[in-house]
């Protein structure tokens, strides 16, 4: 694989043990692809634990935790054609780089592999790809996988062309479901997005409670309606998140945290086009019915 072919980003915080864990797997892969780790300002000793065990990896030190913009500071400084992501606690298949970045070549449509997902430590798949596979969208002829309409933030391989074009992560979302809003804005672009069940990446997530995710997600799918979908949508998200805040914490804190936002949100409102709302729409239909 030519040397500006490929990279992974990834982005971490104060989990330098885990990091250790998931550069020593991408290290091995025969893709020798290579790997940027962007670190969002962590006081653990994550950046001397990286240039003392890995010298070959290059460290992108942010002063302050910036989210998944981190991955947006990665991409643009990497010159490689093709960026796959991986978290602190993600890794990749032997093999599985390599084609999803052989699929990227042959079909200069596809802007994004989202890749079939398993859970270390005994390979369980993730529901997601379940998901993915029973997509209803119909992509072109050729597509190596179903078309689909979103990825997992630690299992995707883009064209970094697309990727900057698209603009990225956006800013309001920081992390939690902050994926859905870059698929549309992909789509919205001309992009396709595909699901391959041969590229496969592995996940490692810490078993313990996340605080605070509930609270972000759910901020999140609604700023993400606000930003790109059509007002009744937006106000019905809200209306939902509205009427489980006095029953739900989380809730009600993304409320708060929605309400803060929302005059940005407003003035970076752009519709999406009617072929992405439909699928949107297409998709939501069908996990209402399932």
């Amino acid at each position: 694989m030519p040397d500006n072919a490929l990279a992974v980003v990834i982005a971490t915080r104060n989990r330098r043990s885990r990091l250790a864990h998931t550069l020593g797997k991408l290290l091995e892969l025969p893709e020798r692809p290579a790997v940027l780790v962007v670190d969002n300002a962590s006081t653990d000793g994550t950046r001397e634990m990286v240039a003392e065990r890995f010298p070959a990896v290059r460290t992108l030190a942010l002063p302050v935790n910036r989210g998944a913009l981190a991955r947006n500071a990665g991409v643009a400084l990497l010159p490689h054609r093709y960026i796959a992501f991986s978290d602190d606690d993600s890794w990749w298949e032997p093999g599985a780089l390599a084609r999803a970045t052989g699929v990227l070549e042959r079909d200069r449509r596809l802007g994004l592999v989202a890749a079939h997902t398993t859970v270390a430590p005994h390979g369980t798949p993730d529901p997601l790809n379940r998901v993915f596979a029973a997509s209803p969208l119909r992509g072109p002829a050729g597509l190596p996988g179903p078309a689909v309409l979103g990825f997992l933030g630690c299992a995707a391989v883009v064209r970094r062309e697309a990727f900057l074009a698209a603009g990225g992560y956006h800013p309001l979302l920081f992390f939690g479901a902050e994926e859905a809003l870059l698929a549309y804005d992909l789509a919205a672009g001309g992009w396709l997005l595909c699901h391959h069940p041969g590229v496969t990446a592995v996940h490692g997530p810490d078993p313990g409670p996340r605080p605070g995710r509930s609270t972000l997600v759910q901020r999140n799918e609604t700023l993400t309606a606000w930003l790109r979908r059509p007002l009744p949508v937006a106000l019905r998200h809200t209306w939902r998140l509205a009427g489980r805040a006095p029953a739900d914490r989380a809730a009600r804190r993304a409320l708060g945290q929605l309400l803060v936002r929302l005059p940005a949100a407003l003035a970076g409102r752009r519709r999406l086009p009617a072929r992405v709302e439909a699928d949107v729409r297409r998709l939501e239909l069908a996990r209402d019915g399932a």
